[in-house]
């Protein structure tokens, strides 16, 4: 499987750390020993929380070694590794784990959630923030797309949603704030909707298709993104994107 790309991810970068402040805003917690930044991608949400918590030990994992040099580039102090969200095993208890857009890859979070509760420390959060764009045009017409193409479905599953996250983590032993907010990013073009949701959602999808067929794709794609999203009257797009934040805080 190809790496995926720093630069194209980061070509939005603005846009993608906007919910990882907001997120961070609504932790409560003063006095943080060790966090782990899961899915921390190039390093963006990691140095939010080294701002926040200069005196803290801080380790980001990914899965990623391209977005892990960029990480540890723009991070010398942070501590960085290579590794699956589901088998890394922090060395000790951890006061935060904070995963901003990472959670919505991984499987099965009815087992996954009171897993990582289980790493914290009393009084210790988990801070989530997911995209929850599955039914939003860009992600319906992936699936639309590779339906008509003879193509297999290969995008992430749906999430299980608030009232489950909510009894899931009352479950674990947390006190559990959930809300969902939905951002509408002005966007140039269709075109600049693709490049957007490249580095992202999109990649599955394309990354085993040879050149010919990604282009028979993206070129399906781009027709459907015209007929779903308008322009509006200078001529920019609004691409509506809804997020799901909770923060658990593990109970004594």
């Amino acid at each position: 499987m190809a790496d995926r790309n720093p630069s194209l991810y980061l070509r939005y970068g603005a846009e993608r750390t906007r919910p990882a402040a907001e997120l961070l805003a609504r932790i409560p917690l003063d006095d943080v020993s060790s966090i782990v930044d899961l899915g921390c991608g190039p390093g963006n949400s990691t140095a939010l929380l080294k701002h926040r918590w200069p005196s803290a030990h801080v380790t980001g994992v990914d899965n990623s070694p391209a977005m892990l040099d960029e990480a540890r580039s723009a991070l010398p102090d942070c501590h960085f590794v290579e590794a699956d969200i589901r088998q890394f095993k922090p060395g000790q208890p951890l006061s935060l784990i904070y995963a901003n857009a990472s959670l919505q890859w991984v499987p099965d979070h009815y087992d996954l959630l009171p897993h990582l509760v289980s790493l914290l420390t009393l009084n210790g959060v988990l801070a989530i923030q997911m995209p929850d764009n599955w039914l939003e045009p860009t992600h319906v017409a992936m699936r639309e797309v590779a339906w008509e193409q003879g193509y297999p479905d290969r995008g992430r599953e749906a999430l299980p949603g608030v009232h489950a996250y909510y009894d899931i983590l009352t479950d674990a032993g947390c006190d559990v704030d959930i809300w969902r907010t939905t951002y509408f990013h002005k966007m140039s073009s269709h075109q600049a909707i693709i490049d957007w949701v490249s580095a992202t959602g999109l990649r599955p999808w394309l990354q085993e298709l040879n050149e010919s067929e990604q282009k028979r794709f993206l070129k399906r794609y781009h027709e459907m993104l015209e007929e779903q999203y308008p322009l509006q009257e200078n001529g920019q797009i609004l691409l509506a994107f809804p997020r799901l934040f909770i923060i658990a805080q593990r109970q004594p």
